[in-house]
């Protein structure tokens, strides 16, 4: 029966995924993409749960590559601000380490694979002083910046289009 059981569960997993990736190369954001070449964003960072982070920083990879597949050439940028650069340190608190441990090392391998997509990341380096965070610290794929703020601002006078992120 207990096998039954399992079968049955895996039967119904591999038509739920086998749905799923069906329905989801027939949906898109034509509508709102239109004659668009180049998608410009810049991403406004601002979370402080580890995990959400974490789950954004994965979401965020997933967008690039939705619209490299519908025609549109992402040109990113993330920039971290508030308590988000608590875990953007190789050298983060003995609290943060302790209550986050293993999600550090997935947040610091997702900030690899956005660098390896080429998406540009900055850090602010009012909030690294704020949250007590050795700039000498930072995760090397990450640009110091004065002011994340200002940075914000200076990529929309871009073009760049802000996605806030909390």
């Amino acid at each position: 029966m207990r096998k039954l059981f399992h079968y049955t569960l895996l039967i119904l997993s591999l038509a739920l995924v086998t749905s799923y990736s069906h329905a989801s190369s027939q949906v898109n954001d034509r509508a709102a993409l239109a004659d668009l070449k180049v998608g410009q964003a810049v991403f406004l960072i601002d979370i402080a749960d580890a995990k959400k982070m974490n789950f954004y920083l994965e979401v965020i990879q997933g967008t690039f590559k939705g619209m490299q597949e519908q025609g549109v050439t992402p040109d990113f940028v993330m920039v971290y601000i508030g308590p988000s650069v608590q875990y953007l340190s190789t050298s983060p608190n003995a609290e943060t380490e302790e209550e986050h441990g293993a999600l550090l090392m997935d947040i610091e391998s997702n900030v690899e694979k956005l660098a390896e997509l080429g998406i540009k990341q900055e850090i602010c380096a009012v909030a690294t002083d704020v949250f007590g965070i050795d700039n000498k610290t930072l995760l090397p794929e990450l640009n110091l910046v004065g002011d994340g703020f200002i940075s914000l601002i200076g990529y929309q006078a871009q073009g760049y289009h802000l996605v806030p992120v909390y």
